[in-house]
């Protein structure tokens, strides 16, 4: 008797495990219901936005592919010469986990669509513009060179530093806070409407709302001077944040803008838990760079008038 005893519940046990194996993982969650995404999150990565043309017709690379494009990648950037010191720099020494050669998914080919004639007249306007009249105050630099927004989103890309976000939750509203010029975007979660189309902000408006257990952020009206990848003033960018495991963090965005690309393109990446903390990026603060682009714009012409 007690052998069997013994015996069921062996059985009993290692059915147990295998269940428990089986199980998908279920996502902490906030006490109103919802999956807890809130922490620290890093996205720095090797893998470029772009395909590039050594892997086209190419969606993935092999584990060997992408040790030596890692390396390629580490040595090429370690040649370049930057405004920050080496030190200062945090690419992402590794591509994504699935190995993909783009963060684009869609279009298959990895690419940015191209823009339509409307986009690329505006784009050729802007250079001219530029060239005609590069300095002659500061709201003729672009809003990166003027400290003003550098890198928050949306959507989210890795860059060459600062690759640190926080995610902080409360029943109404998400905020999303970057360690890029340390901005923090409000996501209300009411269902309040979208605020009229006259009405432009620097990060867009975002409104967001739960699909299962993704976050949909949906964000429009960004300010007529901001142009991701050559997007106009009816950029639409919507971003989905799903937790794929107790570390990692799966985003995903699509733009959307029918005056400036001719298809909506998206892309995707997962971003890991860290424990490090954000810290300030004092960017106005020592701006010396757009000082230094007005002083020699002003040399330029005190030259010019020399002669």
């Amino acid at each position: 008797m007690k052998a069997r005893v013994i015996g069921s519940a062996l059985v009993a046990l290692t059915l147990a495990v295998a269940v428990s194996a089986q199980a998908p993982w279920a996502p902490p969650r906030t006490p109103d219901g919802h999956p807890d995404l809130q922490g620290y999150w890093y996205f720095g990565s090797a893998t470029p936005l772009e395909r590039p043309k050594e892997f086209e017709g190419k969606a993935f690379l092999t584990a060997e592919e992408a040790a030596a494009f890692e390396r390629r990648t580490d040595e090429r950037r370690g040649d370049v010469l930057a405004v920050h010191a080496p030190e200062w720099l945090d690419y992402g020494k590794h591509v994504g986990a699935d190995r993909r050669t783009s963060l684009i998914i869609d279009p298959p080919d990895g690419r940015v669509p191209p823009l339509t004639p409307a986009a690329q007249a505006r784009a050729a306007a802007r250079r001219a513009r530029a060239q005609s009249s590069p300095a002659d105050n500061p709201e003729d630099r672009s809003p990166q060179e003027r400290c003003i927004v550098f890198g928050a989103g949306p959507p989210l890309l890795p860059g060459p530093y600062n690759n640190n976000m926080q995610i902080v939750q409360t029943p109404g509203a998400v905020v999303v806070l970057s360690e890029m010029i340390h901005d923090a975007r409000i996501v209300a979660l009411d269902a309040r409407p979208a605020p009229s189309p006259s009405m432009r902000f620097w990060l867009g408006s975002s409104r967001g709302h739960w699909d299962g257990d993704t976050l949909t952020v949906e964000t429009t009206n960004f300010a007529e001077s901001i142009s991701f990848r050559g997007s106009d003033e009816h950029l639409r960018v919507v971003e989905r944040f799903t937790l794929a495991g107790p570390d990692e963090l799966r985003y995903e965005f699509t733009i959307n803008d029918p005056t400036a690309f001719t298809r909506p393109w998206t892309g995707a990446f997962t971003m890991t838990r860290t424990s490090d903390m954000i810290l300030e990026f004092a960017c106005h603060e020592g701006n010396y760079g757009l000082m230094n682009i007005l002083r020699a714009a002003r040399t330029e012409e005190q030259k010019t008038r020399e002669k």
